[in-house]
């Protein structure tokens, strides 16, 4: 049995999706304090995005020994390098999509299994998103029709739903940008007899 080291929706979706059994078990892992000290050590994003995963991963593995359990992370990069956090209130949505409106970002999103509280795989998946350019009445209707979902996503979309507006080019894989490189998630899966081949 996989554990998902998490309760996001858009991970538990994709993996139910794809037919792959799985308990979800939130890890409940300070974010913010581990993103500010990785970034403090002068971390690149992709191995922030990396260590949320496993921390995560580990957290539960710790706590479920004899399961593989899947830890993944996203963090998106503005085009000046800045790193992005989920905003978390209206305002901040509204700034953070001002912010990068007419701009291309970089998302990353990384995956780590853990088995006996050890990592055995990891991969991560990447994408340049290209926003087109925002009004502000847009961008008001858009957070009123989003509402708290958003407020909870990096980059302040869900590119499933009313985020696929925000576009005018993605490229890369849609499942990294939902939150997991799933492809490989489902290739480790095979390998380790979880999913038939």
């Amino acid at each position: 049995m996989l554990v998902l080291a998490s309760q996001s929706a858009a991970r538990r979706a994709m993996l139910i999706a794809a037919g792959v059994p799985h308990q979800a078990l939130p890890a409940h892992v300070d974010e913010d304090a581990i993103t500010a000290g990785l970034q403090a050590e002068g971390a690149t994003p992709l191995r922030i995005a990396d260590a949320l995963a496993e921390v995560k991963a580990l957290k539960i593995s710790r706590q479920q020994p004899g399961a593989l359990v899947l830890g993944a992370d996203s963090v998106a990069v503005a085009q000046d390098g800045t790193l992005l956090n989920k905003p978390e209130t209206r305002a901040r949505a509204e700034a953070q999509l001002r912010a990068l409106s007419g701009t291309s970002h970089q998302l990353i999103s990384a995956a780590v299994i853990c088995e006996g509280g050890q990592p055995v795989w990891r991969s991560t998946g990447s994408a340049k998103l290209t926003m087109r350019a925002l009004s502000d009445a847009f961008i008001a209707d858009y957070l009123d029709a989003e509402g708290n979902a958003v407020l909870g996503c990096v980059g302040c979309y869900r590119i499933e739903g009313l985020g696929a507006q925000l576009f005018t080019r993605v490229d890369g894989d849609q499942y990294s940008i939902r939150g997991l490189p799933l492809l490989a998630v489902l290739d480790y899966l095979r390998v380790r007899g979880l999913l038939p081949s």
